[in-house]
């Protein structure tokens, strides 16, 4: 049975960094397409960032330039390179991993907290 472990949130000032880590565990996931998603309290769940499978990368405008998402397939694992945080970027951080054959698992979640 596979399981996505999430990892790397937590409390930071401003301008700081964080890099966030999400890893199909328990069985062989060959990850075809990634995401990271975020809810802050009161609002809409956003796409963050996400990565194809031609590792093509796209992300939302609030984060262009700060975030970066990259994949290590040796390690079933997909990361979130947060820089210069914001206190707005302050939310549960969710991945999604999809298979080739279209099978998705989501991650249980981590909290990143930026304060000013």
């Amino acid at each position: 049975q596979v399981q996505l472990v999430e990892s790397g949130g937590g409390s930071v000032q401003a301008g700081e960094s964080l890099r966030l880590s999400c890893t199909a565990s328990g069985r062989s996931f060959n990850i075809s397409v990634a995401n990271w998603y975020r809810q802050a309290p009161g609002k809409n769940t956003e796409l963050v960032a996400g990565i194809r499978s031609d590792d093509s990368t796209h992300y939302t405008d609030s984060v262009k330039g700060r975030f970066t998402i990259a994949r290590d397939n040796l390690k079933n694992t997909v990361h979130l390179k947060m820089n210069s945080l914001k206190p707005e970027d302050t939310a549960v951080y969710y991945c999604q991993l999809q298979r080739y054959d279209g099978f998705s698992l989501w991650g249980q979640g981590t909290q990143v907290t930026v304060s000013s």
